[in-house]
C-alpha cells in the first residue's frame, strides 16, 4: 500500500512539474518597452502579444535626458529603449547598448540606405532606426501676425510682442540648439564662449516665456493657450490636424535633423524578444501604421509606399535635400561641453 502511495505521490510530483515546464506557469516573458510619449499607435503592442504570447510593460518618456538618467541610474530595467542620435553615441560610449542580432531582425532591409552609416552608429551594430523629422517652429495663425512669421526665423521664439505666448523646450540639447542657430553658431559647438552667449539668449529670451515644455505642448498648442512653440514636424502635424489654425515651418537659420532609433539595452534579460519586438516594429504594415498615427517621417522605405501621398509629399515631414543640407545632426559633445551645458542651463532654469 505504501508502495502504492508513493508512487502514485512521485507521479503527480511528475506532472505538477511537467505542467510547470508545459503551461509556462512564473515564465512568461515580459518586455519592458520606454518611449518617447504619443509615439507610437498602442494597438500594434496588442497586436505584437497576441502574435508572440510576450507582454509589453510599455512606459514613456518626454526627453532623451529623462531616459537617460532612469536607465544610466539602475532606477528601473529595460529591454527596448528608442533614444535620439546624440544619445545613442553617449550610450554606445558608456556601453549601455547591446550590440544587435539581425538575424532576429530581417525587417531592418527594408530601412533605407540615407538611415544607415550615420554617426551616432556608423557600423550599425547597435540601432534600428524608426522615424527621422526636423525641429520646427509652430505658431497659432489668429495669434500670430503674417509678418512676424513671413521670414521663417528662429527669431520668432523671442518675440517680445508674444511675452507670456511663448513655449520653450525643457531639455538642454533643443533648447542650446535654436539659441546657438540664432547666432549663427554649430548646434554642436565645442567653443565654451559660444555656449555662454548662447545662454545669454536664452535667459533673455525667458522673461517672454509662458512655459518650459515637452508632451504639455500638444495640449497648449491645441487648445490656443499658447502662440508659438520649437517642437518636432510630426508633432506638429497631429497638433495641425486637431487645430487647423496651426502652422509650422523649419526656420531658415537650419534646424536639427533627428534619427530616433529602436535599441536594447546591454542589460536586457530578453535579447532576443526585444529583437522579436523591433523586428515586429519593422513589418511594413506595423511602419506604416506607427508612420500615419505619430505624423513622422518613416526610414521604412516599403511602409512609406502605404502613407498617402498627401503626407509623403509635405515637405515640412519630408524635407528635401537642399532643406535638409541646412539641418545638423546632434552629435555627442565632449565631457567639458556637456558639464558646461548642463551647468548653464541649471542656471538659466533656476527660480
Amino acid at each position: 500500500m505504501k508502495k502504492i502511495v508513493s508512487c502514485v505521490l512521485i507521479l503527480c510530483m511528475a506532472v505538477s512539474v511537467l505542467c510547470l515546464s508545459a503551461c509556462g506557469s512564473g515564465s512568461k516573458v515580459t518586455l519592458n518597452v520606454y518611449n518617447w510619449g504619443e509615439y507610437i499607435d498602442e494597438s500594434v503592442l496588442s497586436d505584437f502579444e497576441s502574435q508572440t504570447g510576450i507582454h509589453v510593460n510599455y512606459t514613456t518618456y518626454a526627453s532623451n535626458e529623462e531616459m537617460y538618467a532612469k536607465v544610466s541610474s539602475g532606477a528601473a530595467s529595460y529591454d527596448v529603449v528608442i533614444p535620439s542620435d546624440y544619445m545613442i553615441s553617449k550610450m554606445i560610449e558608456e556601453d549601455l547598448l547591446a550590440e544587435l542580432d539581425f538575424a532576429n531582425i530581417p525587417n531592418y532591409a527594408y530601412i533605407g540606405e540615407d538611415y544607415k552609416g550615420l554617426a551616432y552608429d556608423p557600423d550599425n551594430q547597435y540601432t534600428v532606426p524608426y522615424t527621422w523629422g526636423t525641429t520646427v517652429i509652430i505658431y497659432n495663425k489668429t495669434m500670430v501676425d503674417p509678418a512676424d512669421v513671413a521670414d521663417e526665423s528662429v527669431d520668432l521664439l523671442w518675440n517680445e510682442k508674444y511675452a507670456g505666448n511663448i513655449l520653450m523646450f525643457d531639455n538642454p540639447r533643443d533648447a542650446f540648439g535654436l539659441a546657438l542657430k540664432k547666432l549663427g553658431y554649430s548646434m554642436n559647438s565645442l567653443t565654451p564662449a559660444e555656449w555662454e552667449a548662447a545662454a545669454q539668449e536664452l535667459k533673455a529670451q525667458k522673461p517672454l516665456v509662458q512655459a518650459y515644455v515637452m508632451d504639455q505642448i500638444f495640449d497648449k498648442m491645441s487648445s490656443g493657450e499658447a502662440a508659438i512653440a520649437p517642437y518636432y514636424a510630426g508633432d506638429a502635424l497631429i497638433m495641425q490636424a486637431d487645430n487647423p489654425d496651426i502652422g509650422y515651418y523649419i526656420p531658415k537659420e537650419g534646424a536639427n535633423f533627428f534619427v530616433d532609433c529602436m535599441c536594447v539595452l546591454k542589460n536586457s534579460q530578453h535579447k532576443t524578444e526585444a529583437e522579436q519586438f523591433i523586428n515586429f516594429m519593422c513589418e511594413t504594415e506595423v511602419a506604416a501604421k506607427t508612420a500615419e498615427y505619430i505624423g513622422y517621417a518613416t526610414p521604412h522605405m516599403e511602409a512609406r509606399a502605404l502613407l498617402d501621398p498627401e503626407i509623403v509629399g509635405n515637405p515640412l515631414v519630408y524635407p528635401d535635400s537642399a532643406v535638409l543640407a541646412s539641418t545638423e545632426v546632434f552629435l555627442n559633445l565632449s565631457k567639458d561641453i556637456n558639464k558646461l551645458q548642463s551647468d548653464l542651463w541649471t542656471d538659466i532654469k533656476k527660480d
